[in-house]
């Protein structure tokens, strides 16, 4: 299907912001993945893309559903970016990197993805992220086919709940691994209900999350941010920190932005990792 879009996108800056470890290119088409869904995605012409979806549920709806229920929440296409990007005009530097940053939108993915992704993601390397992740798809979720490829869907709690603890040791998660093993235990038992965090306040959410082994400030806010689109959350790690520290005097330029923290928080830390 086309689908249009004109405001600010751009598949490879989202793919390598930091906020998503399963997007795969193929020449010039990006596969995303949620859940059982996925789609595979070009620009077709300026502001037209060329998307064809992937749904490996038992439930059978049609395309355009697909895209309006699942696809447009994802790339949050409500939302007008170059709007947000015009709140920076006063900083110069928030603006150099909002610039650079151009076409990245906050993805709303999974929230148990995301949970077990941010805790592997502590003092590790966005490819040594990928590995584990990949091999945790590869050891418990489901392998599905599309015409481009074969690959492993996200496990569900419980698949890695009554899985093989050993596979689970095998995915290269070292201290991590105790965080991960309780994390799936509460939500496989039912102790942790990610669905139902998503009516409470950004400050409780914050909080509630918090509730589970291993994760801090900065992984519950990579949560809030990332699965539950609590935009308004701006996480703190070593490469934000030093923007801080070079460009605002250790103060966080984060607060000014309100709903948009977590966007601008986006920019810089593309543009970190773009000019280390």
């Amino acid at each position: 299907m086309i689908v249009r879009i004109e405001d600010d996108l751009d598949l490879s800056k989202i793919a390598d912001c930091g906020q998503c470890f399963r997007a795969k290119q193929f020449d010039d088409t990006w596969r995303f993945v949620t859940r059982d869904q996925a789609v595979y995605i070009k620009r077709a012409s300026e502001n037209e893309y060329e998307a064809r979806l992937c749904n490996f549920s038992e439930n059978n709806i049609s395309e355009g559903e697909l895209w309006e229920n699942v696809w447009k929440p994802y790339f949050d296409l409500s939302r007008s970016y170059k709007d947000v990007r015009s709140l920076s005009k006063s900083d110069p530097f928030m603006a150099q990197a909002a610039e650079l940053g151009k076409g990245i939108r906050i993805l709303k993915q999974d929230p148990f993805e995301m949970l077990l992704t941010f805790i592997v993601s502590q003092r590790k390397s966005i490819p040594a992220i990928k590995k584990s992740v990949e091999a945790m798809c590869k050891r418990f979720g489901r392998r599905v086919e599309t015409d481009m490829e074969e690959f492993y869907l996200f496990p569900k709690a419980s698949d890695i709940d009554t899985g093989e603890a050993s596979e689970l040791s095998e995915c290269s998660l070292g201290y991590r691994l105790d965080y991960i093993k309780s994390a799936v235990s509460m939500v496989a038992s039912g102790e942790l209900d990610l669905g139902a965090l998503e009516g409470l306040s950004d400050e409780a959410l914050f909080e509630a999350l918090k509730a589970v082994r291993g994760v801090g400030d900065k992984v519950s806010n990579c949560i809030c941010l990332f699965a539950y689109g609590r935009t308004g959350r701006a996480p703190v790690d070593v490469w934000i920190k030093r923007m801080m520290d070079e460009h605002y005097n250790g103060e966080n330029p984060f607060l000014a932005y309100g709903d948009a923290a977590g966007i601008m928080q986006q920019y810089i830390f593309y543009f970190a990792q773009q000019t280390k």
